[in-house]
């Protein structure tokens, strides 16, 4: 039996403050650009104030990129581009500084953070702070076995609380959240099928790297069949996350929550993060106020949740390379609206004009027309 209490979050979260908001909305009704001009920017400038009580908004000024890593085993069916076990790869690329997301944190000076959760493979290679909350070595094959003990997915959910908890004791005043795993969007397809009710086929997408026709077919039975074995198991989240999630996924779930807890805003990437969020409302419902969408990543099951969480996405550019690129792309519009809402000057107070009073001998009485012509109504000659 789990000694982890997911209801707890109901009640340790709130929303952003509503008084803040309408605070952050008056002001912008003073702000010399008009009302609306800047579009979604001014809505991310009122969200911003509220998640930190401020107006005007505090510069986004220690941002982080947080990732967490892990092999799901149900990517030994071939239902993804890339070989089975070979997220340390991943992880390789990103520590090194050559993957998408570590080149453009280089550009933007946003540190990155990697937590290997479970990746398949010896944990010695890598440095002791990206391993030292690993929970297992890879996950199980959630179409025939459960991904993880329920220890393992208390474990795991613990670690990313504590990642939360370090983040925020640091100064992280925003996270851009990512993952980075093998087989991860087909257990993410798995979760956002089972909490939405509907069928594999509707939530199976084609992963960062598109598969083809056959492998999405595996895929898709893939996900049917594991879609039966968590549908048992809908009424408890962590017994879902560890029957179908993975140890990475349900890491994920626990730092959504805790941030939210932080009162830390986080921008979610693509569909592992936005399945994992959809885990965490239907833990704590006010816990999706926290979370921005960062960008679209054409995974139908992406959408499905987003759309469940009123979430709309920042960007469409394309981007379907994962790891946390394309939430970092939607950085510096965030920042941008935290500038704007703070920099921009307010429209100077009204002066009231004066009117000199006139004395009676200067008010002259006006002068009587004469009425017009019966047979003229408009008076002309």
């Amino acid at each position: 039996m789990s000694s982890l209490n997911l209801d707890d979050f109901t009640d340790l979260i709130e929303r952003p403050d509503g008084g803040v908001r309408r605070d952050a909305e008056a002001r912008r009704e003073r702000l010399s650009v008009p009302p609306g001009a800047l579009g979604r920017l001014d809505e991310l400038g009122e969200w911003l104030a509220a998640a930190q009580a401020a107006v005007p908004v505090r510069p986004i000024e220690h941002p982080r990129v947080v990732l967490f890593a892990g092999d799901h085993g149900v990517a030994g069916l071939d239902v993804s581009a890339r070989p089975a076990g070979t997220a340390g790869r991943l992880v390789r690329d990103v520590l090194d500084g050559g993957s998408p997301v570590a080149v453009l944190a280089r550009r933007l000076g946003v540190p990155v953070r990697v937590v290997d959760m479970a990746l398949d493979g010896d944990p010695a290679g890598l440095p002791e702070e990206v391993t030292r909350h690993r929970v297992r070595r890879g996950s199980g094959r959630i179409d025939v076995e459960d991904a993880l003990t329920l220890e393992e997915a208390e474990a795991a959910v613990r670690a990313g609380m504590a990642v939360a908890d370090e983040e925020a004791d640091s100064g992280t005043d925003l996270v851009v959240l990512g993952d980075l795993s093998v087989g991860g969007t087909t257990a993410a397809a798995v979760l956002v099928a089972a909490l939405c009710g509907t069928d594999a086929s509707v939530v199976t997408g084609r992963g960062g790297r598109a598969i083809d026709d056959l492998a999405w077919m595996r895929k898709c039975a893939a996900v049917r069949d594991a879609l039966r074995r968590a549908r048992p198991v809908l009424g408890d989240q962590l017994r879902l996350l560890a029957t179908v999630g993975g140890a990475d996924l349900a890491a994920i779930t626990g730092f959504l929550l805790q941030s939210a807890v932080r009162k830390m805003p986080v921008i979610l990437d693509g569909v592992v993060s936005a399945a994992c969020a959809l885990v965490g409302q239907r833990v704590a419902f006010r816990a999706p106020d926290w979370w921005l969408a960062g960008h679209a990543s054409g995974e139908p099951a992406q959408a499905k949740a987003l759309d469940r969480m009123a979430l709309e996405p920042l960007l469409d550019h394309g981007v379907t390379v994962g790891e946390g690129t394309g939430a970092l792309l939607a950085l510096p519009l965030v920042q941008a609206a935290a500038a704007l809402s703070a920099e921009l000057p307010e429209h100077p107070a009204p002066t009231a004009l004066t009117k000199t009073p006139q004395t009676p001998e200067a008010v002259e009485e006006p002068e009587t027309a004469e009425a017009p012509d019966a047979g003229n109504p408009s008076g002309a000659a």
